[in-house]
């Protein structure tokens, strides 16, 4: 068996090529699909809430690269410290994380400041401080200067953190105008308002609108299934093709009921 001296080497030499062909990629894939696969994967190896804060980083570091127009240098040292609080996020350093992230914060208007501003909210949200996550959803949504799907996304993330506390109304009011196909943030903004609708009562409005999430094949699957089974349930057919569907539940359950790895 290698030494832990010998293997030191190797490791650092993994997370150099790591970081590098992470680098790499994001440079060179910025497309939505991209990021949502990468939005899936990080939530089903770390879960939602302690995935946000990677999963911002992804994408917002490739949507960054596309918006801000600075030097290379500087360029080049904002997107070491993004990937530098993505690896310490991705092994559990939160505090390094944090660090890093709150210095880009301060930057103020830039995509990279509201990348880290994301991020921390949702690592916020993880160690159960919801004040420090709305404040800092509230900062993003509210920044004039801002990208503006950065600030679309804040206020889907502020919406859905208080969700329980907030008049559905008021839910309504601020995510309608995400909630219409088409829009990148369809889905989960649609789902968002058909609930406050249900929360109202207005069946006949949050069936038809979780049905046509449900149809719609830019939306991600898991979300697509959620809101097939919730339109169901209120008798909204939201099947396309009825074959397809079939297939994808069984995929889904063969993946909850397959058995862990032998020991």
């Amino acid at each position: 068996m290698a030494s832990t001296k010998d293997s030191e080497p190797n490791r650092e030499q993994q997370l150099a090529a790591r970081r590098a062909a992470e680098q790499d990629v994001l440079l060179r894939e910025v497309d939505e699909a991209v990021r949502k696969e990468e939005m899936l994967r990080a939530a089903r190896r770390y879960g939602w809430a302690a995935a946000g804060g990677v999963v911002l980083l992804i994408a917002g570091l490739g949507g960054w690269l596309l918006w801000d127009r600075h030097s290379e240098g500087q360029l080049e040292e904002r997107s070491e410290k993004l990937v530098g609080a993505y690896d310490a996020l991705q092994i559990g350093d939160v505090a390094t994380s944090e660090t890093e992230l709150k210095a880009l914060a301060a930057d103020g208007g830039s995509a990279a400041a509201a990348s880290a501003k994301l991020a921390l909210a949702a690592t916020a949200l993880g160690q159960n401080r919801p004040a420090d996550a709305l404040k800092f959803y509230g900062e993003v949504a509210g920044d004039a200067d801002a990208p503006q799907p950065y600030r679309d996304l804040a206020l889907i993330r502020q919406v859905a953190a208080q969700f329980e506390d907030m008049p559905p109304q008021q839910i309504v009011d601020r995510l309608k105008p995400l909630a219409v196909k088409g829009n990148p943030w369809f889905g989960s903004a649609g789902e968002l308002v058909a609930m406050a609708y249900l929360k109202q009562g207005r069946e006949e409005l949050a069936g038809p609108l979780l049905a046509e999430i449900a149809k719609d094949e830019t939306v991600p699957d898991t979300l697509r299934s959620r809101t097939r089974q919730l339109a169901g349930l209120l008798g909204y057919d939201a099947v396309v093709d009825a074959a397809q569907t079939l297939d994808q539940v069984r995929q889904e359950a063969g993946a909850v009921a397959a058995p862990g790895p032998a020991r």
